[in-house]
Formats: C-alpha cells, structure tokens, sequence
C-alpha cells in the first residue's frame, strides 16, 4: 500500500487540532467580549450626554437672551462648549460604527427624535449634540475626539493567549499520546522476539487500564507458545534423528548392495536435512548484535562450497567493511544463499558461477550475490521467500524443503536488514542483503 504524501504521527496531529481548537476560541471570545462591552458602555455615554444636554439646555433657558452670552461663555472654560448653531454649519454624521450608531439611538430616545449627534462641525472633531432653546439652536461638544469603544486587536495579549495555548496543547497531546507511544514501543519489541515486554497496568484511564492488560496476557500467552514451541522442535528434532541415526547404520551394515546403500544413505542426509532447514526456520530470534568484518564471514562460508565442479565463488569485499550482525545468523545467511545458487544458478551441465560484492548507501552497506543461472520468472520473484514455494516445475523436482530463501529473509530481519531477490539484467538471479554499516 502506498504512503500518503504527507503523514502526521499522533502527537503533532492532536497538538494541531488542539491549538487549533484553543486558538479559534480565544479570539472568538475576545470578539465575544468587546460586542459585550459596545452596549453597555454605549448605554452609559448616552445617559451622561442626555444629563449634559439637559443641564445646559435648562440654564439656557433660564437665561435672557442678552445673558445667554455670558452663559455660554463660562461653558466653554469647561470640559463641556456649547456655541450656537448656524444654518450654514456643515457637519457629519456620527453613526460611523456599531458602537456609535446605537449611542446615537439611545440619545434620540433620551432627547428626542429631532437631536443631531455629529462627530465634526465645521471641520472640528468631537462629539457634537445639537439641542433647542425655544427659536435658537445650540452645538454642545463633550470630547475633542468623538467617543468610541476600541475594535483594535492587543497583540500583546493575543500573543500571551497563543503561547499558553500552544504549551497546553502540546501537554495535553503528550498526555494523550504517551500511552500509546508506550504502546507502539512494547508492540516492537514483541516483533522482535522480547515478549517480556510489561505495559502498567495501574493507570488511571479505564481504556489504557484495560488496552494495557489485554497487551500483557497476549504478551504471555506469545512467551509460552515461543516456549512450548521450541520445546516441541527440541523434540521433534532428537525424536526423529534417532531413527535416522539407527537407519543410516542398519544400511551401512545389511544392505550387500553399494549403489541400493548409496541411494539410501542419501535419502537420509536429504531427510536430516530437510529437519536442519526446519529448526533454522522455527529457531528463535535472540541474538546479540555487533560489529562483525563482512569479508571473514564470506570467505569462511565460501570455503565450505569447495568442489569447483558444482559451484565457483568469486569474492571482492573489501576486508576492513564492518556491519552489526551476529556472526553465527550471518554465516548461515550466506550459507543458505550459496546452496541455493549451487542447485539452481546454473544451466545444464555446467558448473554455479557466483559474484560477491559490496556497495555503500548511506549508513548501509549492500551485500550483492549475484549467480549466472536463468533466473526466476518475474511474477514469481516476489514468492520466493515464501516457505515451501519452489521457482519453477524444475525445482520441484529438486532435493530440498523449499525454506532456503524463507530462512534466508527471516534471519535478515532478525539482523534489522532488508532483503531483495531480483532477475541481474545480463541473466542470472541478483539477491542485495542490506545491513547496517558498523564503526
């Protein structure tokens, strides 16, 4: 199955949707809050204009016109000017925003549907209320700029908001996510064989409580099968090469013919075989893994393949290239790859020809075994490390259990390797055994 393009794991997604989340919800209730704010302090504004309006309209109205003057002249030595409307004066409306628009209402309701609420007059900024006085008509400005509730963002607050939120989203992902990365964790280590792996089963969330517990009995169960198991293989293994011991001496001793003997003592290598293949299969995966010399490996394995009749290896690795292996799994991955390429990588009546070399990629190193055989054909490439598969109705015939390639890309793994079995361009079958590269 194809990888998505892009791919988040647990923790980085759920910290998004959360900071996501927080984020949306603290500018949603800043917003929230200053829409809150407008009416209330709109209503406000209004009363106390309304109360300027009306004390200035009553000591106008007190007043004689010839006073009157001298009135609004005092006025304008304080916070509060009034000066008398002229028919020619140009002004502005005042409704600019919410905020003013329902100030403006809430001064019509106070004084009446005729009042002007203005935010310049004649050039001059401020909030301007025009009031009567019996025939005349008067300005009354209150501020030099006119009133408004600030619909501006507070950055500084906004950032304060955002870091809070990240902090606790990512907090609140790692506490979500560290179960299960304990989890992924205990998961790997049971592939790789260590099945006293132990999640706590004391948690306090009753899902990872219970998805902790069902780990650790599986865990236990795989840990008494991989017993029982090997065991039973111990078992099979001396059960049955007993008989065969019993078998080989009895033919050695009874059996007058030479050829009927030769005929039967190799029935019962190919089946004290076939149990070797068995138990290197079902052996096992512990193992301890350190910087091993490639080319000593080789060399040595190569050097149980000595009848040039059969098969010819051709070594070039260099001597000082090292890989973490363990010597024992490495030496019969070679083992199985080179019989394997003896039976079937070569054509009739010819000797195996085998090539062995090394290239680098990154931190690996590639182990390149290539035979000049006819090959696999390609729709069968990808079964050849199933167990028991053979390539072709002439390998059906052949003396073997089908496992040698199946063991081969088990214990690669076992190594942290990987495994690729591929037709050479120019003939023959090329398997590349990546291993990591040792210091």
């Amino acid at each position: 199955m194809a990888r998505p393009h892009l791919a988040l794991n647990l923790f980085w997604r759920t910290f998004a949707l959360l900071a996501v989340l927080l984020a949306g919800g603290v500018l949603a209730w800043q917003q929230t809050f200053k829409a809150l704010e407008a009416e209330p302090r709109a209503l406000e504004a209004a009363q106390q204009l309304a109360g300027l309006v009306n004390l200035s309209r009553a000591a106008l109205a007190n007043t004689d016109a010839i006073n009157r003057v001298a009135v609004i002249s005092s006025m304008g030595q304080q916070a509060v000017q009034v000066r008398v409307a002229e028919s020619h004066d140009r002004w502005q409306p005042y409704d600019m925003n919410p905020f003013a628009t329902r100030l403006a209402q809430q001064l019509r309701s106070e004084l009446g549907p005729g009042t002007v609420v203005a935010s310049s007059v004649n050039g001059d900024t401020g909030l301007w209320v025009r009031f009567d006085v019996e025939r005349d008509s008067y300005w009354l400005q209150t501020s030099a700029a006119p009133l408004s509730i600030s619909w501006s963002t507070n950055w500084w607050w906004i950032a304060v908001a955002l870091a809070g939120t990240a902090v606790g989203s990512a907090w609140i992902a790692r506490l979500i996510n560290n179960p299960l990365r304990e989890l992924s964790i205990a998961a790997g280590r049971i592939r790789e064989g260590e099945y006293d792996s132990h999640l706590d089963e004391h948690t306090r969330t009753s899902e990872i409580r219970e998805v902790n517990m069902g780990f650790n009995r599986m865990a236990r169960e795989l840990a008494k099968m991989e017993e029982d198991r090997t065991v039973m293989l111990a078992g099979i293994s001396h059960d049955l090469r007993t008989p065969l011991a019993r078998l080989r001496l009895e033919a050695e001793m009874s059996v007058q013919d030479d050829q009927a003997r030769q005929f039967m003592a190799q029935d019962i290598d190919q089946l004290d075989a076939v149990i070797n293949k068995f138990m290197d299969y079902a052996r096992p995966s512990d193992m301890q893994l350190e910087p091993v010399l490639l080319a000593d490996v080789v060399e040595r394995e190569a050097q149980g393949f000595r009848d040039p009749q059969q098969i010819r290896i051709l070594c070039d690795v260099p001597v000082d290239v090292k890989v973490w292996a363990d010597e024992t799994e490495l030496g019969r991955i070679l083992l199985n790859v080179f019989e394997n390429a003896r039976r079937y990588g070569h054509g009739p009546e010819e000797a195996t020809r085998v090539e062995v070399s090394v290239a680098h990629g990154g931190p690996w190193v590639h182990l390149r075994i290539r035979d000049h055989g006819p090959g696999v054909p390609p729709d069968k490439l990808a079964r050849l490390t199933t167990p028991f598969f053979r390539g072709d109705a002439a390998r059906t015939a052949a003396n073997g259990a089908g496992l040698g390639l199946a063991i081969v890309d088990k214990s690669v793994q076992r190594l942290g390797g990987q495994l690729d079995i591929s037709n050479a361009e120019d003939g023959g079958l090329l398997t590349v055994i990546r291993l990591q590269r040792a210091t």
